[in-house]
C-alpha cells in the first residue's frame, strides 16, 4: 500500500516490569484507536534502562523471544489488527543475553527479530556487560502494511546499518531508543548532542530515500542522575522532519508516511544508481593506515 500510519509510543518507565508491559499495551491500543497501523515502542520498555550500572541482578529481567512479551502483543496485534515493533531483553541460553526487537504482523504472526549489532559501553551505558552483539545480521521484515527494517538505538550512528537494511529492501527504518542527557551537562551541551543525534538518523533518510522512525524513552533515571530526552521524531525521504516529540512529556502520536516517496526521491536523487560499489572495500577494514603491509 502507498500511505500508512505510524505510531510512536514515547513513555517513561518504572522498576515494574508487568505495570510497564500494561502501559506499553494500554499505549499501543491508544495508538492504534487514533489510526496507526504500525506502531513502535521504545527501546527496552519493559523495564527501566538497566544498563546504567553493571548488575547482576538485572539479567533476571530477561526473557525468550519468542516468550511471554511477544506472545501479549502477538493477541493485541491481532485484536487491532495492526503490526507491532517490540523491544525486549532476550534471554537466548544460559549466558547468553541480547538487545533484541521482535515484529509481530496485523494478524498477530510473529515475523521474526532483530538482535542489535552496535553494543556501546560508556558511563551509564554499560551494554556490553549485558549484550551479546547480534549475529542475525541486518533485518527487513514484510509486514500487512510495509517493509520495514529495524535497528536499535547505536545503530542509529553507523551510516552502514541503515544503508544496507535500506538495500534489502526496507521502506521504512525504525529505531527503537534509549539515549538522554546526564543531569550534569549545560543546556548547549544537551542540545549539541540532541541536534546530532537527529542530525544523523535524517541523513540515513536523504542517502537512502527511505523515511525513518525514531522513538526513544522519556524521564529521568538513575536516581536522577539521566534524563532520557525523549525527541522521538519522524523524517520523509528527504530528512524533513515531520513530527518532533517534546523532551518532557510521554507522547502516543500517529504520522502519516507516503511510501511512494521512495520512488521519487530516487529518481531525481539518484545516491543508487550513482554508488561505486567496486570501490567501497577498504570499508571493511578497521582503520586505513596506507602502511605496505596493509593492515586491517
Amino acid at each position: 500500500m502507498s500511505n500508512v500510519n505510524i505510531g510512536l509510543v514515547q513513555m517513561s518507565c518504572t522498576a515494574d516490569k508487568q505495570a510497564n508491559l500494561e502501559k506499553a499495551m494500554l499505549k499501543t491500543r491508544e495508538a492504534a484507536a487514533a489510526g496507526a497501523q504500525i506502531v513502535c515502542l521504545q527501546e527496552l520498555f519493559t523495564s527501566l534502562y538497566f544498563c546504567d550500572v553493571e548488575d547482576y541482578e538485572h539479567f533476571k529481567l530477561a526473557e525468550p523471544i519468542p516468550g511471554p512479551s511477544t506472545d501479549a502483543f502477538s493477541a493485541l496485534a491481532k485484536e487491532l489488527g495492526i503490526v507491532i515493533i517490540a523491544s525486549l531483553f532476550e534471554k537466548r541460553a544460559q549466558g547468553l543475553y541480547h538487545n533484541t526487537t521482535a515484529v509481530i504482523d496485523a494478524d498477530g504472526q510473529y515475523l521474526g527479530k532483530y538482535r542489535k549489532m552496535h553494543i556501546p559501553d560508556d558511563p551509564a551505558y554499560y551494554e556490553k556487560f549485558y549484550f551479546t552483539p547480534g549475529d542475525l545480521g541486518y533485518k527487513v521484515f514484510k509486514t500487512k502494511f510495509a517493509t520495514l527494517g529495524v535497528l536499535i538505538c547505536w545503530d542509529q550512528w553507523y551510516p552502514e546499518a541503515a544503508r544496507i537494511t535500506a538495500l534489502m529492501g526496507a521502506e521504512i527504518l525504525f529505531y527503537p531508543t534509549a539515549i538522554g542527557w546526564a543531569t550534569s551537562q549545560d543546556e548547549a551541551t544537551n542540545r549539541e548532542q540532541y541536534d546530532a543525534w537527529q542530525t544523523i538518523q535524517r541523513s540515513h533518510s536523504v542517502a537512502n530515500g527511505v523515511h525513518v522512525v525514531s522513538v526513544n524513552r522519556v524521564g529521568y533515571e538513575q536516581n536522577g542522575a539521566m534524563k532520557f530526552w525523549g525527541g522521538s521524531f519522524v523524517t520523509n525521504t528527504m530528512g524533513s522532519v515531520l513530527y518532533q516529540a517534546p523532551h518532557e512529556e510521554e507522547v502516543v502520536k500517529v504520522v502519516e508516511l507516503d511510501l511512494k516517496r521512495t520512488d521519487a526521491s530516487r529518481i531525481h536523487w539518484p545516491f543508487l544508481r550513482d554508488r561505486r560499489i567496486d570501490s567501497y572495500q577498504p570499508i571493511t577494514k578497521r582503520y586505513i593506515d596506507n602502511d605496505a603491509a596493509g593492515n586491517s
